[in-house]
């Protein structure tokens, strides 16, 4: 009976090592898995952070790029509309010319309408004294302003404006000052035109002490306009 009872008692140790050897593997193969899935959740989790951050950043910045873009066509519109809100001013080239013989009979001074047209095909804007010379056979005369006052205005796309020049008339008998052309420069302008004068053909000649020639303000007509 001591015999069997030895026996018994190491196979129960060698059966309690053979269990905790099993339980020890389990823990450890446990373990391992533990360890090997926490590292695939930390690699799975840095590549989904990273990928999640490179993917907001370009949005991000396509959003940025696309309002920067909405504020450029913004002030681009709000520019052009401040641009076209006021008419420029008239051109010499934008306008065509025109000079009328205005007189009227009995009159002491004779009278010359030059009419601007607006060609220029958008509205622009006139106003003050334009330049005039009356070109003679003794040199250039230039004319002075009436002293009338200016009154701004706009011709919208073939819309027209006048403008007088008034001179003396040669009554005196003799040859007198022959005109052989007319220069007009629009105000505010550098550029000239030259037209065919329509007025009389002389001026009387003068030691000072005659009228002058004066020009009106754009949209005087002058008399008999």
């Amino acid at each position: 009976m001591r015999v069997h009872k030895l026996t018994f008692a190491a196979l129960a140790v060698v059966a309690g090592l053979s269990l905790t050897a099993c339980q020890n593997d389990d823990a450890a193969g446990q373990s391992d898995q533990s360890a090997a899935a926490g590292e695939a959740s930390a690699n799975g989790g840095s590549g989904s952070s990273e990928d999640s951050q490179q993917g907001g950043g370009e949005e991000s910045a396509g959003a940025s790029a696309g309002g920067q873009e909405a504020a450029g066509g913004g002030s681009a519109t709000g520019s052009g509309s401040g641009e076209h809100g006021k008419a420029g001013k008239c051109r010499t080239d934008e306008l065509k010319f025109k000079a009328i013989d205005s007189t009227i009979d009995g009159d002491t001074n004779g009278t010359v309408a030059v009419e601007l047209t607006n060609g220029g095909g958008r509205e622009c804007s006139i106003s003050g004294y334009a330049g005039v010379d009356l070109k003679t056979a003794s040199g250039t005369l230039s004319a002075k302003r009436s002293g009338d006052p200016v009154v701004p205005g706009t011709l919208k796309d073939g819309e027209s404006v006048a403008f007088g020049i008034q001179y003396p008339i040669n009554d005196s008998g003799g040859s007198g000052v022959r005109i052989t052309g007319l220069v007009v420069t629009p105000p505010d302008e550098t550029k000239s035109v030259t037209l065919d004068w329509p007025g009389a053909a002389t001026l009387p000649v003068t030691d000072g002490t005659g009228s002058p020639v004066e020009v009106g303000p754009i949209g005087s007509a002058g008399q008999g306009g």
